[in-house]
């Protein structure tokens, strides 16, 4: 078999699994945007051979690998998101399984355990729900939002799956997110719950802390 043949061998579901992990390290590292991401996403799942995968991280770096391709040989899948998502699943009952605002708001963020399940209410007021820098007290875990002429935010860190089953009237539920899968070892997020003339958003977003982290790597490299 020549080299020139190589493009045309079929890929398998690890071969798309590694690109789709590379699309990942590099959404979480800025490198790509949530829509880049998306589009690059979809190309990988329905590519059908090597020749078609190679030219989606084509300017991207391999995980540990300075090369901007795709390898085409078949070695071992590198590494996942860069986050230690065993240390973050911490069993427990979590610090804070319910919250509500009426004509007010409410906040969880920061270092807290986001329990199996969490419940809150917003009736013409407002919430947020941030699991960025939290712990998860399982590694599939349930938000159960009702917001009544109110909203409720709730944000993820990358790497993590969001799986959105509210149903809204008059209002709605933000599936944005949805689809995207998960990095190895991380949560699973289930968004449930019901909105009448209110909504429930999901937004992926690094932290403060990392976005600020990748900036001085990204500096250091161009020095």
């Amino acid at each position: 078999m020549t080299d020139d043949s190589v493009p045309d061998l079929r890929a398998s579901d690890a071969d798309r699994e590694r690109v789709a992990e590379i699309l990942r390290d590099a959404l979480a590292e800025g490198r790509l945007d949530m829509a880049e991401f998306e589009e690059r996403l979809d190309a990988t799942y329905q590519a059908r051979t090597y020749g078609e995968l190679a030219p989606i991280t084509r300017d991207l770096p391999a995980a540990g690998v300075t090369a901007p391709s795709v390898s085409l040989t078949k070695e071992p899948a590198a590494g996942s998101d860069g986050r230690d998502w065993s240390g973050r699943i911490v069993g427990g009952e979590g610090s804070s399984t319910w919250a509500a605002a009426v004509m007010s708001g409410f906040q969880r963020k920061g270092h807290w355990t986001m329990p199996r399940r969490f419940t809150c209410f917003a009736l013409c007021g407002g919430g947020e729900i941030d699991l960025r820098e939290a712990s998860f007290a399982d590694r599939e875990v349930e938000i159960n939002a009702i917001a009544i002429m109110g909203g409720v935010d709730v944000i993820v860190p990358p790497g993590v799956e969001v799986v959105v089953r509210g149903i809204g009237i008059m209002g709605g539920f933000d599936h944005q997110e949805e689809g995207v899968p998960g990095a190895p070892g991380a949560p699973r997020v289930i968004i449930t719950g019901f909105a009448f003339w209110g909504g429930v958003g999901v937004q992926r977003k690094l932290t403060r802390a990392e976005k600020q982290r990748l900036r001085e790597e990204r500096r250091r490299q161009l020095d």
